[in-house]
């Protein structure tokens, strides 16, 4: 039996309660290992332990932060080949896709060392004579950080990284599906000169370390990147305590291809951006709504563009398809496949699954459907996309808006008057224009609107608002 991966609380490695298993999704017989998941007691002694080593942290020079990050995240990106083959086998997400996230972590490490000499203060004169105002930004305190399975390291870095930048205390439970990379990640913080207890790895379930994470007073901000169900779990447990919280949750983000569109850039964005990772980020382009001039033309071209598509072992050579992540997410998609087409929609192109080694799909394509089916109202988090006809832009944009989410959306379009228009009226949190739904930078905002995310943006300076509180003094000579 392999060794067990144990938590780190409190600055050391402690073993679990229990553990699980840790399963290859390329190949289900191969168990990468064994993770221990954290009992109840040890949770509350990462608690405890954070909340004397922010205090110390906090009184760090800014200096010796940004050099903790900056290790931090050149290690990351020196070792990205190593680190992206141990995500790519536990997540199944193609090698290249793996690498480029941890190198796209390390950034993050990096771009939020350099934010750490750019915490600037505001003065203001008062309205009463000789008395002098200024305001400042303070950490919060403790930070729990809940993170989702299909960008193991990437989301969980653009979350830790500003939440020790700006001074606080960090508790991280990962998603058990990917417990490797969340070790890894942490054996190389681990290494830098913090405060013990700092930085704490708490493994375990949602049900258990969890639900002890989002309902403890102790605890002074959530960061939660899952579903819109859990997702609305924690803001009501969360409201309880008046803790602060920021969700990011589902969606059913759209690319709008209109007649005037070049086709050739319209299929590679819609190929890209339905069916990367496996079509499980939650920026993935599941409904293609298309102008009925170009929609047969279209289609073909996507058509094409899938047979190349080569599905198989996430390290295997040229596989730009991988394995969904595990045996319930591949049932999730078998059950989407049904629903499409007990919902009338047609099969053109893929659908075909193989799980008698591992966890493979090939690619979906549906045509013949409407916004109002459930394929296209549903989060399905798998390689499925639905073309959807409309006759004009004004009905494309109509459609892509009626939603309940609003994290990404996109236009293919050689006018301006279209682009233009799509920026400002796109109820999306991200707007693309002739570029794939998936796909954004670590240096500007990220998040979305209605049912997407609920809080303060995500990633670049903004993320100051959420791991920072302000506190304005006044000042009589």
């Amino acid at each position: 039996m392999a060794q067990i991966q144990n938590n780190y609380i409190a600055g050391k490695w402690v073993a679990g309660i229990t553990s699980i298993e840790n399963r290859n999704p390329s190949n289900h017989a191969e168990v990468i290992g064994e993770f221990a998941q954290a009992s109840s007691a040890q949770v509350q002694e990462a608690l405890s332990a954070a909340k004397q080593a922010q205090l110390v942290w906090q009184a760090t020079g800014l200096e010796a932060r940004l050099q903790v990050l900056q290790a931090i995240g050149d290690e990351m990106i020196a070792r990205c080949d190593e680190l992206g083959k141990l995500l790519s086998q536990e997540e199944g997400k193609p090698f290249a896709e793996g690498r480029g996230e941890v190198y796209r972590a390390g950034q993050f490490f990096q771009y939020y060392a350099a934010q750490v000499l750019r915490q600037m203060g505001e003065t203001a004169d008062s309205v009463r004579p000789g008395v002098e105002i200024e305001t400042r930004r303070e950490p919060m305190g403790i930070v729990a950080i809940i993170s989702p399975w299909n960008f193991p390291t990437a989301t969980a870095s653009w979350k830790i990284a500003p939440a020790l930048a700006f001074g606080n205390a960090v508790i991280w439970k990962p998603a058990n599906l990917t417990p490797a990379s969340a070790v890894a990640l942490t054996e190389i913080i681990a290494k830098q000169n913090l405060p013990d207890g700092l930085f704490n790895l708490v493994m375990g379930s949602g049900s258990e370390v969890g639900e002890q994470l989002i309902n403890s007073t102790e605890v002074d901000a959530i960061s939660f990147t899952g579903s819109l169900q859990v997702g609305r779990r924690i803001a009501q447990a969360a409201a309880g305590n008046l803790t602060k919280f920021q969700l990011e949750m589902g969606s059913k983000n759209a690319l709008i291809v209109l007649d005037d569109a070049d086709l050739d850039i319209a299929a590679d964005c819609a190929v890209g951006g339905a069916f990367g990772g496996t079509g499980q980020k939650c920026t993935a382009s599941s409904r293609l709504i298309v102008t009925e001039g170009v929609h047969d033309a279209f289609v073909e071209k996507v058509k094409q563009r899938m047979a190349n598509l080569k599905v198989g072992d996430a390290l295997a050579e040229g596989v730009t398809i991988g394995p969904v992540v595990d045996a319930k997410q591949l049932q999730q998609n078998r059950d989407y496949m049904k629903l499409a087409e007990d919902e009338g929609c047609e099969l053109v192109c893929g659908g075909e699954i193989d799980d008698s080694q591992g966890y493979f799909m090939t690619p979906a394509l549906f045509v013949n459907t409407t916004n109002q089916m459930r394929i296209n109202r549903e989060e399905a988090f798998a390689p499925i996309a639905c073309v959807i006809k409309v006759a004009d832009y004004e009905e494309a944009l109509a459609t892509l808006n009626d939603t309940e989410y609003g994290l990404t959306g996109g236009i293919c379009t050689q006018s301006l008057k279209y682009a233009s228009h799509f920026k400002r009226h796109a109820k999306t949190g991200c707007v693309m224009v002739n570029l794939p739904t998936a796909g954004t930078d670590y240096h500007v905002p990220f998040g979305g609107r209605k049912n997407s995310s609920y809080g303060s943006r995500e990633q670049g300076q903004y993320a100051e608002e959420f791991y920072t509180e302000v506190k304005t003094s006044y000042i009589k000579a």
